[in-house]
């Protein structure tokens, strides 16, 4: 498939597969949309893992089968951009935004949808941002690896042709369930290595050209460091974690580790959101300072996180598309927050306002910089002084105050 491109963006799917760790035949099976420059020049990439399109449906194996007659892959019919298209945000600095999909199995009476605290998922997303950092937009990746570099379909010259970025600084993001992965992949490779051994989900990836080839890349611990991602920034959309033995551990071990990372953190959470405030294990946030929540689990002396409330601000109002899974959380049966009151819907105001909310937080990097400056520099920064204020984007949505009197409150303050 070649990319589509209009006017100085292009568009392309990867289809690839990932074995988590070379010494453990644990596989899964990716996709990977991403939106890149034309120009192959961009200065930083938004990783974004969705929040209820991970997975596979109930005749996933069945079309897989019919599927290799027919060159299709019932994976290529899930469209997570579609659901998140924030496009509009990375034009201004020149990043590029992708999304991964992936055929997780987690639930036996819903094995198409992911409800949380599978780690795995983030590790997914870890894996395909590194992917694109070292080969770019191509299924053909084993022609660019050095390994391969004696066999005959080495084409050193391809990496020309597909890399596209510059650096490898990424912003882990995600909404829902998503949000929670998103906290698994921002920790980084190393902190990625160290909690996978310790909760037994070790993480050494090896990605293979698809299920029929044996053409495989060397251990992700091999790459060089300039190859594999480097979280500079989080942002977490109303992010949902699960706990089930075994099969869903949840993220407290990462959100642990972020609490001592020096990058900028942002959670946003609507009011009227039970599938984060109260579905949620461990809710997102409270305002009651004994409950532990996601946000007090990103606590420390050191930690950069922030928090900011949508009033009114709904599950789905980020979408850029409507879903009826997602909009079942927001339906008043399921969710009694907001009695009365009509929450954003997806293409709405919300939409526009996390829009906006991208554009600003990619504003704070200097072309291929991470961000440069303190704790105090960064709620200071002009992407702080923006959302601390009653309606950041022109009206469009209201914030919450908290007790303080502010939009935005921190994992910890200081003067």
């Amino acid at each position: 498939m070649k990319p589509i491109c209009i006017n100085n963006y292009c568009f392309d799917r990867i289809h690839t597969w990932i074995q988590y760790d070379w010494r453990f035949p644990q596989f899964i099976e990716v996709v990977i949309e991403v939106f890149y420059p034309k120009n192959l020049d961009a200065n930083g990439l938004v990783m974004f893992s969705h929040g209820f399109l991970i997975g596979n449906d109930l005749l996933f194996y069945p079309k897989k089968i019919v599927g290799a007659f027919l060159e299709d892959n019932p994976l290529f019919g899930i469209n997570p951009s579609a659901y998140y298209n924030y496009s509009a945000s990375i034009v201004e600095k020149n990043w590029a935004m992708a999304f991964v999909t992936a055929s997780h199995m987690q639930s036996v009476a819903m094995p198409w949808v992911d409800f949380g605290g599978n780690p795995r998922v983030g590790q997914d997303a870890y894996a395909a941002a590194s992917y694109l950092i070292k080969y770019g937009a191509t299924d053909e990746f084993y022609k660019i690896d050095e390994q391969n570099r004696t066999r005959s379909f080495f084409e050193k010259e391809l990496a020309g042709r597909t890399r596209f970025m510059k650096s490898n600084n990424v912003i882990f993001a995600g909404h829902s369930v998503g949000g929670a992965h998103a906290q698994v992949a921002a920790v980084g490779f190393d902190n990625l290595q160290a909690i996978g051994k310790s909760t037994l989900r070790p993480f050494d990836p090896v990605l293979y050209d698809r299920e029929f080839l044996p053409l495989f890349s060397c251990p992700m611990s091999e790459w060089r460091e300039e190859h594999r991602a480097k979280p500079v920034g989080l942002i977490q959309l109303s992010p949902v974690d699960m706990q089930a033995p075994l099969l869903a551990p949840g993220m407290k071990p990462y959100r642990e580790t972020l609490a001592a990372m020096q990058m900028p953190s942002v959670m946003v959470i609507g009011n009227c959101d039970c599938a984060t405030l109260r579905s949620s294990k461990p809710k997102s946030w409270s305002s009651d300072p004994k409950d532990e929540t996601q946000f007090t689990q990103l606590s420390s002396s050191g930690s950069w996180a922030a928090v900011a409330r949508v009033d009114k601000g709904s599950h789905c109002g980020y979408l850029t598309e409507k879903s009826l899974i997602c909009e079942t959380a927001d339906m008043q049966f399921s969710c009694s927050l907001c009695p009365d009151v009509e929450v954003y819907p997806p293409q709405g105001a919300e939409t526009v306002f996390t829009t906006e909310l991208f554009r600003r937080f990619i504003g704070l990097y200097h072309h291929t910089e991470p961000f440069k400056g303190s704790f105090s520099d960064w709620k200071v920064s002009s992407f702080m002084q923006w959302l601390n204020q009653p309606s950041p984007q022109h009206g469009s949505v209201d914030l919450a105050a908290f007790d303080e009197g502010e939009y935005v409150d921190y994992a910890r303050n200081i003067s």
